[in-house]
C-alpha cells in the first residue's frame, strides 16, 4: 500500500466539537468517574466541546458498531478533530467496515496509540496526517491535572500547530492507580527518575514523515496483510514502542528484525523508540534495578537492529510517547527531525 498525497487538515478552534470514541476498548465503562474528569478536562484544556457517541461507553460493543460511530465522526462537518478513550486488543476487526472515502473527504486530527495504530495506519494510507498519543482515560483524566508537555503537545495537535523541541520531563509512570479507584481522580501513578536518551547512528540531521505505532500491532497488521509498500516509506521517521505486555528484549528484537528483513530499517532515515512500560498491574513490581534492565535490553535489541540494517540511520531511544505518562503526543506521517549531533527531537504540528 502507498500513501494517497498528503491531504490538509485544517486545525479546530475553540468552540469546534471534538469526538470522544472508543474505537477499540471502551475504557469509560470502567469508570465513569474518570471518563467525565477527562472530558471536563479536555473542554478547559482546549476549548473545544467533547461529543461521545453510542459506543464510547459501551463495553462490548460489536466492530461494525464502534466502525459506525467512527464514520459518523469523520461525516459530521461539525466535528473537527477525534480522540480515543484508549487503547485495546481487537481494533483490526473494525478496520474492514470503515468508509475510506468518509474518512479522506474530511481530514480532522485523530489522536490515539496503541491499538489505533490500525486506524493511524489506514488514516496515513488515504494520506490523512494523525498524531499518534492522547488517551482521554490514561493521559487526560487520571491524577491532580494534565501533565505539562503532554498538555502542549495536545494543544500542538489540535489547535495550534507548530514544530516543538521534544525534552525530557524528569519522571515517568508506567501504570497510573486503577481506574475504578478513587485515587485514579487525583492522584498520578508511582513515578520514577527518567534516565537520559540513548543515540546511536551518525551525527547528522535527518526530517521526514513519521510512521509506526505499537510493535505487538504492527506485528498484527503485517498478519492481516495491511502493512505499506516499503518504497512508500522512503526518508521516513520510525516510530515505535511497545505495550504494557511488556515484551522481552528478545521479542522487540524479532519483530525490528523482521522490520529490516521486510526493507523498512533500510527505507528509514531515523528512529525514535519510546521509553517502554516495565512494569504492570498483573505482576509484582520489579526492582529498580531490574526495570532498568528490562529497559536497557530493550534498547540496545533496537540500536543492534537499526545498525546492522541501515548504519546511517539516525536513532534515539527513550523519548516518552506511547505507553508511558507524561507522554509527548507525536504526528503521525507529519514531519519529525532527529539532530544526531545536537541530539535534539523536533516535531511538526502543522
Amino acid at each position: 500500500m502507498s500513501p494517497a498525497p498528503s491531504i490538509p487538515s485544517p486545525k479546530a478552534r475553540p468552540g469546534d466539537r471534538i469526538a470522544v470514541l472508543s474505537p477499540a476498548f471502551a475504557a469509560p465503562s470502567v469508570s465513569e468517574a474518570l471518563h467525565e474528569q477527562a472530558l471536563r478536562r479536555l473542554q478547559e484544556a482546549t476549548g473545544l466541546v467533547p461529543v461521545e457517541y453510542p459506543t464510547t461507553r459501551r463495553a462490548g460493543a460489536s466492530a461494525e458498531d464502534r466502525a459506525a460511530d467512527v464514520n459518523a465522526a469523520f461525516a459530521d462537518p461539525t466535528i473537527r478533530a477525534v480522540i480515543a478513550t484508549v487503547g485495546g486488543d481487537d481494533q483490526i476487526t473494525v478496520i474492514p467496515h470503515l468508509d475510506r472515502a468518509v474518512l479522506a473527504a474530511d481530514p480532522k486530527p485523530f489522536l490515539g496509540y496503541s491499538d489505533n495504530t490500525n486506524l493511524h495506519h489506514l488514516l496515513w494510507e488515504l494520506g490523512v496526517p494523525s498524531y499518534y498519543g492522547g488517551s482521554t482515560q490514561v493521559h487526560i483524566g487520571p491524577g491532580p491535572h494534565l501533565d505539562e508537555v503532554h498538555l502542549s503537545s495536545l494543544r500542538a495537535a489540535l489547535l495550534d500547530g507548530g514544530r516543538l523541541l521534544l525534552s525530557d520531563p524528569g519522571e515517568s509512570e508506567d501504570v497510573g492507580r486503577p481506574w475504578d479507584d478513587p485515587r485514579a481522580l487525583v492522584e498520578y501513578g508511582d513515578r520514577e527518575p527518567t534516565t537520559p536518551w540513548t543515540w546511536a547512528g551518525p551525527a547528522r540531521t535527518v526530517e521526514g514523515p513519521s510512521w509506526g505505532g505499537c510493535l505487538e500491532v504492527i506485528d498484527l497488521i503485517a498478519l492481516a496483510g495491511r502493512l505499506p509498500e516499503t518504497s512508500a516509506l522512503e526518508g521516513s521517521i520510525l516510530l515505535l514502542e511497545t505495550s504494557e505486555l511488556r515484551p522481552s528484549a528478545d521479542y522487540v528484537s524479532m519483530w525490528v528484525r523482521a522490520l529490516g528483513e521486510r526493507g523498512v530499517l533500510a527505507a528509514a532515515a531515523g528512529v525514535l523508540l519510546a521509553r517502554p512500560p516495565v512494569s504492570g498491574f498483573e505482576v509484582p513490581r520489579a526492582s529498580a534495578e531490574e526495570r532498568e534492565a528490562l529497559r536497557v535490553a530493550q534498547r540496545e535489541a533496537v540500536i543492534e537492529q537499526a545498525a546492522r540494517y541501515n548504519p546511517e540511520a539516525v536513532v534515539c531511544v527513550g523519548v516518552p510517547f506511547g505507553h508511558t505518562r507524561p507522554q509527548w503526543i507525536l504526528p503521525h506521517g507529519g514531519q519529525i527531525s532527529l539532530d544526531g549531533a545536537a541530539r535534539t527531537v523536533v516535531a511538526d504540528y502543522s
